[in-house]
């Protein structure tokens, strides 16, 4: 069994998994939206904007408790080449800006649209930009592009985690089940 110090905390690994099935949605979503004009566009569209919120509180309580926790995440393998710690690093810490960012820029477009921004059915956002059309074409340019990076990011993600599994089986995996 792994000891404490070898593994992320209870509240990073719960929060890790949740936010993982819940921007891998996103993603979905996304890609759904923009590739479809049949009415399912109008039906995803609020769930993606409310899982957006979600996704901007959760990944805030992860970064206090990262700070707050400063033994997470626990070391990587000391036979890892530097390199591979500094990208481990850096990814991390873009997905951490791209998983605030890109709600913040989803709801700054829709701002910038003059859209009521409505999330869970009911309870409507305050406009965070003013209404401009260049403003909101240039956050909507901005919100696919950082979402083709976050996927990207993502996907490096899981398969740097799937190598330590089944390729180095170096228990970096089992650190945050």
């Amino acid at each position: 069994m792994m000891q404490p110090a070898e593994r992320f905390n209870l509240p990073a690994r719960f929060l890790h998994w949740v936010m993982a099935a819940l921007v891998f949605a996103m993603l979905l979503m996304g890609i759904g939206m923009v590739s479809t004009v049949s009415p399912r566009y109008h039906l995803i569209l609020p769930i993606h904007r409310s899982i957006g919120t979600i996704v901007i509180v959760l990944v805030s309580v992860r970064l206090i408790n990262r700070i707050m926790n400063p033994r997470t995440p626990p070391p990587l393998p000391s036979d890892l080449p530097n390199w591979q710690k500094m990208l481990a690093q850096w990814s991390h810490w873009l997905l951490y800006t791209l998983m605030f960012l890109l709600p913040v820029i989803g709801w700054s477009m829709l701002s910038a649209a003059d859209e009521p921004i409505v999330i869970f059915g009911s309870v409507h956002l305050p406009s965070i930009v003013p209404p401009n059309a260049r403003v909101f074409a240039l956050l909507r340019l901005a919100h696919t592009a950082f979402a083709f990076v976050l996927f990207a990011t993502f996907i490096t993600h899981l398969g740097a985690a799937l190598f330590h599994a089944l390729i180095r089986r170096d228990n970096v995996l089992e650190s945050m089940l």
